[in-house]
């Protein structure tokens, strides 16, 4: 799931489609990119609004996450704010959106995948609960969808280092993402 210190994901910018590649709304469908893993949680809601656990060191989707490397942050946004791409060379991102709604976008960018070049967006957040883990070399962002500010809490395998982080603009004419409302 996560790189050891000594690896080093290799990516490339794959030549994409138009559009926003596979809808993922189920955690088993078979168009998800290679590594990703979706996993629904509850929200326990009372009067007094609700409680969310976000992860238990050492078990599900952090379960390989080093204690004495693991770094949990969080980021406020407004409705209609872009953040993509970006994406890790050795890090591991375990994404839960905790508040709002998020149009998360996922691209593979390992040109040994044999999803090299997959887009998949997934709709994630109060309305559709879930954790998403995204390993290293998948190209990651969201725009916050609806009337309210999101909020993402993540956690990673790996303290905070900018020369594991690479950056492509969300509009790169290669990837071709479509972040338009789509009028189904």
């Amino acid at each position: 799931m996560s790189a050891s210190a000594a690896e080093s994901i290799r990516i490339s910018i794959p030549k994409c489609d138009p559009g926003i590649g596979h809808v993922i709304r189920t955690p088993d469908s078979t168009d998800l990119i290679e590594g990703v893993v979706v996993r629904p949680f509850d929200l326990w809601p009372d009067d007094r609004g609700y409680f969310l656990e976000v992860a238990r060191m050492g078990q599900g989707l952090a379960e390989g996450f080093p204690a004495e490397s693991t770094q949990v942050s969080s980021a406020l946004s407004y409705p209609g704010t872009i953040k993509a791409f970006h994406y890790h060379l050795q890090q591991t991102d375990l994404w839960v959106p905790a508040m709002g709604m998020f149009q998360v976008t996922l691209v593979d960018l390992r040109p040994e995948s044999r999803t090299f070049g997959w887009k998949n967006t997934m709709y994630a957040g109060a309305l559709k609960p879930c954790q998403l883990l995204i390993p290293p070399g998948v190209g990651h962002g969201y725009k916050v969808i609806g009337e309210q500010p999101a909020i993402l809490i993540y956690v990673t395998n790996r303290l905070y280092n900018p020369k594991d982080e690479g950056r492509i603009a969300y509009n790169d004419p290669s990837i071709a993402y479509d972040w338009e409302l789509q009028h189904k």
